[in-house]
């Protein structure tokens, strides 16, 4: 489920550029000078949106039928947005872990000069199959 695809709808605002609403999340509008623009902030208003859904415990509205949306004058656009993705841009602060590993294996760790929570941030990403370790959580 870390790939979600909802419709948009994109509308010429008078003032140039676009604005973009939802029409399974009437709270989530943004918008944008250009087309471009407007995409880019579509998929970030729909992250804050789907993420305090999430915090709050409620369930993700299921996307319309592509066929049963009122494009209201403006243009049918699906975004696409990648809740893991998104997690790794905006929710990427340092939490503090405390852990007991054997002396021997912590003094060899250290000769070897290797940074523990580097470490420890990969092996959970490949644990958790999520293998961008280059990322920065």
């Amino acid at each position: 489920m870390n790939r979600l695809f909802y419709p948009a709808v994109f509308h010429k605002a008078e003032e140039g550029g676009f604005w973009v609403s939802f029409p399974d999340l009437p709270e989530c509008m943004t918008q944008g000078d250009s087309m471009d623009e407007a995409y880019e902030m579509a998929v970030d208003a729909l992250g804050l949106s789907l993420s305090c859904m999430e915090d709050e415990g409620t369930a993700f509205p299921k996307a319309s039928e592509l066929d049963t949306v009122d494009s209201e004058d403006g243009v049918l656009v699906i975004v696409e947005f990648d809740m893991a993705e998104y997690r790794r841009k905006n929710r990427s602060k340092a939490v503090k872990k405390t852990l007991s590993i054997p002396e021997w294996l912590n003094e060899a760790a250290i000769r070897e000069n290797l940074n523990f929570s580097q470490i420890l941030q990969e092996a959970l990403m490949v644990k958790l199959g999520n293998n961008k370790q280059n990322k920065s959580f």
